[in-house]
């Protein structure tokens, strides 16, 4: 087995990214800043702010959390859209009311829609970027594979399927209620993101297949993916570790967006620092 290590390039990219901070600072007098509302209770939330918040701190980006009633998020989202200083906004999912996630993330202003989740964020969303990043990574190139992706949901599937095809890369979507060994029994590359731990199991995944798990969910208290646990005791795949895979170069490409938001924000080349 062949493990795809996100952790590993994340520290290449978190040092880059620290070293470009510290140029906005002292350079430009830019103090990048993340603003991230949160309306609704949950362990999955608590465990992605916290480590936004601690990734934010270790690169010298400013991380504010504003917990909010779902019913305030309209003015706390109008507040931060014309605050200079924030230069970067998240409406962290899920909602308490899901049924109004499309319309509070379409009022966040494109320009600070570092998720890339309204109708026309200016930045490519963070997990399709990490998958891909990945990929590249470990030099997995997917044009001419037969790629399924499983799951389309708004955060991971949707974006994902519309950036591999803008790139070339023919993509096989299954969703709820197909048949997953049916739609994975000819698959080369395997990108799966349903939040449903097992829904993939080793009999589903043939043999030389590329898997990468960027489903999420919480079972016992612990925090685990979309793959069957024997999953991992195959010897001839590539797989994401159970922890460490897709989620360090997640954060990485949030934090990105930032970047590039407060270096637009103040007129700076997206190249430059």
């Amino acid at each position: 087995m062949k493990l795809l290590s996100g952790s590993e390039l994340a520290g290449f990219i978190k040092e880059r990214q620290a070293k470009a901070v510290r140029g906005l600072r002292q350079a430009y007098n830019v103090a990048p800043k993340l603003a991230i509302i949160v309306a609704a209770d949950n362990p999955v939330i608590d465990l992605y702010v916290r480590l936004k918040k601690q990734y934010g701190a270790d690169i010298l980006i400013d991380v504010d959390v504003h917990k909010v009633d779902q019913s305030n998020i309209s003015e706390t989202v109008a507040k931060l859209n014309i605050d200079d200083s924030v230069h970067g906004i998240i409406v962290q999912l899920p909602l308490a009311d899901p049924s109004k996630n499309d319309e509070v993330l379409s009022l966040v202003d494109p320009s600070k829609d570092v998720d890339a989740l309204g109708l026309a964020p200016d930045f490519d969303a963070a997990t399709p970027t990490a998958i891909l990043w990945l990929l590249a990574g470990y030099n997995v190139n997917l044009l001419g594979k037969s790629v399924v992706l499983v799951g389309h949901g708004k955060l991971v599937g949707e974006p994902l399927q519309r950036m591999l095809e803008n790139s070339g890369v023919q993509v096989k979507v299954c969703v709820e209620g197909d048949d997953v060994h049916s739609f994975l029994k000819t698959a080369e590359v395997i990108i799966t993101a349903t939040g449903k731990h097992g829904v993939i199991s080793s009999v589903d995944i043939p043999p030389g297949a590329v898997v990468v798990d960027a489903g999420v969910a919480v079972e016992s208290g612990k925090t685990v993916g979309d793959l069957h646990p024997d999953v991992y005791e195959r010897d001839d795949i590539s797989v994401t570790p159970q922890k460490g895979g897709v989620g360090p170069l997640t954060i990485c490409a949030l934090f990105e967006n930032v970047i590039s938001a407060a270096k637009c924000s103040a007129g700076i080349d997206t190249k430059a620092v």
